[in-house]
């Protein structure tokens, strides 16, 4: 089985991790990725840790399946090569200040003005309009400018960054989304669309909750470590022997929780009788639920709430997420082939489809220019 984006040639300027990654998503729904890299340094990520004999095992996930040809767009020989790609390509990918492309000749007026049905994704920090367009911008940096920083953390304390480089990740998430539409819309028109996507934009579209709790009541959410600032309870909670999460995100579920924790008198408390309420008065009611929970172990309570309908878990390490049994049966962990015979792990492709094949074994991430022969043989033959 040939996945849905077979065929789909996807040219890959991009480097580290919001372009990577969005490549990487159109890699793994059948598109063929040639990734274009600086000779002799190639993605900046080849020198992130940790390393396996040299090898950075960050790169070699994010950037499996790809090929790889390296290629100077100053040179006047690289260039020809490029403008070969581009001709045979569907998709061009960068993640470059804006500017920069135009400098070299390829911005998306004159790449569009010469070849009409390639769509071109750009990613980068601001975006390519605004007064702070040009701006540099990492991960932390949008996260602290977009908000999200601002309710991370526990309460009282610092902002602090999410763990997972959401500015990078969920920006690739979008460009994937964006190149995908414009693909679509290709069939209809012929015709190739520019994707803008800017990290601070794409931090800024996940604050569902805190923009609307801003804007109707002028004050904006601060950190609450775990709790939802909306439902409660909705929260982490302590057992015996550690920390768990308790969701009961309405009033039937709440009162699934009351039965199976033997407080059924909560239920009608005054102080929790309705959602509102238990927001109100969320500690009050924390106290009272882990005056039973502190009792017995969170394996205990994890498996008496699923068993009653509550949704519950406990909080996992990375470690105890990569062996989980659900996770495993849906192929989130996957095997990245390595030349020394002993796989790279990486996260599998969350997007099911009865149209793409589902596995749990990926093809190797390339070296530096691996692909440069079979590439340029390629564009001869067309």
């Amino acid at each position: 089985m040939k996945g849905p984006l077979h065929g789909i040639v996807v040219v890959d300027l991009t480097h580290v991790l919001a372009g990577p990654y969005a490549s990487m998503s159109l890699g793994d729904l059948g598109a063929r990725v040639i990734k274009v890299e600086r000779p002799g340094i190639g993605d900046d990520t080849r020198a992130f840790p940790p390393f396996r004999e040299e090898t950075s095992a960050y790169f070699m996930t994010i950037n499996r399946g790809k090929e790889s040809i390296a290629l100077d767009l100053k040179s006047a020989d690289d260039r020809a090569i490029f403008e070969k790609l581009l001709a045979r390509a569907d998709v061009l990918l960068e993640n470059y200040r804006p500017g920069v492309m135009d400098r070299l000749g390829y911005g998306w007026e004159s790449l569009h003005e010469r070849y009409p049905r390639l769509i071109y994704g750009a990613v980068s920090g601001f975006g390519r309009t605004g007064p702070d367009s040009l701006r540099p911008a990492y991960d932390m940096v949008v996260q602290a400018r977009g908000g999200v920083m601002s309710i991370t953390g526990e309460v009282g304390g610092e902002p602090v960054r999410v763990g997972a480089s959401i500015g990078d990740i969920v920006a690739g998430i979008f460009l994937c989304e964006g190149i995908v539409a414009a693909l679509y819309a290709r069939e209809r028109t012929g015709e190739g669309a520019l994707v803008d996507v800017a990290m601070l934009d794409s931090q800024f579209a996940i604050l569902e909750h805190a923009i609307a709790i801003t804007n109707e009541t002028g004050v904006p959410p601060g950190p609450m470590g775990a709790r939802h600032p909306s439902i409660t309870p909705f929260e982490s909670f302590h057992a015996s022997d550690g920390m768990f999460i308790i969701a009961a995100g309405n009033d039937a579920l709440y009162a699934k929780l009351c039965h199976a924790i033997g407080r059924p008198k909560l239920i009608s408390d005054p102080r929790f009788l309705t959602n509102q309420l238990r927001c109100d008065n969320h500690e009050l009611l924390k106290r009272e639920i882990e005056r039973i929970t502190l009792g017995e172990t969170v394996g205990y309570w994890v498996d008496l709430l699923v068993e009653a309908g509550v949704p519950s878990s406990p909080i996992h390490t990375v470690r105890q997420a990569m062996s989980d049994p659900q996770l495993r049966a849906r192929k989130m962990h996957v095997e990245v082939a390595s030349e020394s015979g002993k796989p790279f792990a990486g996260a599998g492709n969350p997007i099911k489809m009865s149209i793409n094949p589902d596995s749990s074994y990926a093809p190797k991430a390339p070296h530096l220019d691996e692909h440069r022969a079979q590439i340029l043989e390629w564009l001869d033959a067309g």
